[in-house]
């Protein structure tokens, strides 16, 4: 008996109806995309694991899916290194490509690549799927799709307002409440440097970042298992969990810095940004959270979360500033700033609360029946005249029973069934029926097409 057929956890097969879903998302983000300026562009599912390791951290890193070099990759890995087990070492031998991770860091890599066909400030959009090993869990993939929207080449903080209004605008059109969460690398660095401990910027956010997860006792264990000394966990506690307005969460945090310049200048970047996003208005709620930290180590600035306040699943939406990225492949100085929907999430999120709108699950507009050949012959130069004019037609390609073929429209939630018979034949007209009502009418073609429009 043959094994019956499965796909790898954390990936999903999607039904035509679930495509025209996820569609509606895909073309209302890219819609805003171009609204806010933004041009499309695409890089390869795989990248060199030398642009991809060591750019999303130590745990980013572990949740790359690596892939084996073509032919005999064992030929010339040292026999002992298989003996001992030395998983990295020999992943490194036998691997040279990885499946992208995200679609920031490949983003860089384009613009190293093509910085001379580029006019800066380069905004950018993408929307392809990404791949990475994590336990697979409610909201949390192994294959997923993301859609960003990057500027590079400009330190302008209208850029990370102009974001906040990109996603306010997305998630309004798509029906969703959110909270969109800030907070700036800056601040947690100037709380790395209060406690004495600016080399561990990186353990400090990779352990707070969890907070919302795990819970701040857990986040407390998990820094002093980082080597952070119990003293410095207990300064740092009450300023991660700062209470109030975001003016009161701003103030305090001035307060807190008054010594310290670089958490100072994170604290009025924020207040640029939220300044100018609430000037201009938003649909969302904005909150200033000092937990936030977003784990990806190539973050400089601010940071953008984005939480679902209807549903309870992780975050749908995230981003932030990037100083330093493209220096890492060559081009130093190249400031950007980007966000990206998780689709998959947002998906999910529109499914729960079932924000779709009715007309999205029609496949097809009309369905044709047929009664045989001359009959056929009759609707398919209709249905041509019909897609002309940018209607959805089919016919069914069977002469079968009459009952099939309607069973086959009423299935698929075909909103209307056109029949051509041996009377229409003669007269030169359609016969059309509401699935819905039942009701039928005899139309010419031209009253078809207007009634189909």
């Amino acid at each position: 008996m043959a094994q019956k057929p499965s796909i790898p956890k954390g990936t999903r097969d999607f039904t035509p109806a679930e495509m025209a879903r996820r569609n509606y998302i895909f073309d209302t983000i890219r819609e805003v995309f171009h609204l806010f300026g933004f041009s499309q562009i695409e890089t390869p599912a795989m990248e060199n694991l030398s642009t991809l390791m060591g750019k999303y951290g130590e745990e980013g890193d572990k949740l790359l899916f690596k892939t084996l070099n073509s032919g005999d990759f064992l030929k010339s890995v040292d026999p002992e290194l298989i003996r001992t087990g030395n998983c990295n070492r020999l992943a490194s031998c036998i691997c040279e490509k990885g499946l992208r991770y995200d679609l920031t860091v490949p983003f860089a890599r384009f613009v190293v690549m093509h910085r001379n066909e580029l006019q800066f400030p380069f905004k950018r959009f993408q929307i392809q799927p990404v791949w990475r090993a994590d336990r697979p869990q409610k909201g949390r993939y192994r294959e997923f799709y993301q859609c960003d929207a990057d500027v590079v080449g400009s330190d302008s903080l209208i850029n990370e307002i102009e974001l906040i209004q990109l996603i306010d605008e997305v998630f309004r059109r798509l029906g969703v409440r959110i909270t969109i969460k800030l907070n700036n690398r800056k601040v947690l660095a100037g709380i790395a440097e209060l406690i004495g401990a600016p080399d561990k910027i990186i353990d400090i956010t990779v352990a707070i970042d969890k907070i919302d997860k795990i819970g701040i006792e857990k986040v407390q264990e998990e820094l002093i298992g980082r080597g952070i000394s119990a003293e410095a966990v207990r300064l740092i506690t009450p300023i991660i969990t700062l209470s109030g307005t975001n003016a009161e969460r701003l103030d305090r945090l001035e307060s807190i810095f008054a010594s310290c310049e670089i958490g100072l200048k994170g604290v009025a970047e924020l207040r640029e940004v939220m300044a100018g996003t609430e000037a201009l208005g938003l649909n969302a709620d904005l909150e200033l959270d000092v937990s936030l930290a977003r784990g990806l180590n190539y973050y400089t600035g601010t940071i953008i979360e984005v939480k679902a306040r209807d549903v309870e699943i992780g975050s749908i939406t995230g981003g932030g500033r990037y100083d330093n990225l493209t220096g890492i492949f060559g081009l130093p100085g190249v400031s950007g700033v980007g966000i990206s929907f998780g689709a998959d999430r947002i998906y999910d999120v529109l499914n729960t609360l079932n924000l779709y709108p009715e007309e999205i699950s029609e496949a097809v507009k009309v369905m044709f029946v047929n009664f045989g050949s001359a009959e056929a012959a009759r609707s398919l130069a209709v249905i041509r005249q019909l897609r002309a004019a940018g209607i959805s037609a089919e016919i069914y390609p069977d002469n079968a029973k009459m009952k099939k073929q309607m069973g086959r429209a009423d299935t698929l939630g075909i909103p209307y069934v056109a029949i051509i018979g041996e009377t229409e034949l003669v007269d030169g007209t359609i016969t059309l029926k509401d699935m819905a009502s039942g009701e039928q009418s005899q139309l010419s073609l031209q009253d078809l097409i207007e009634k189909l429009k």
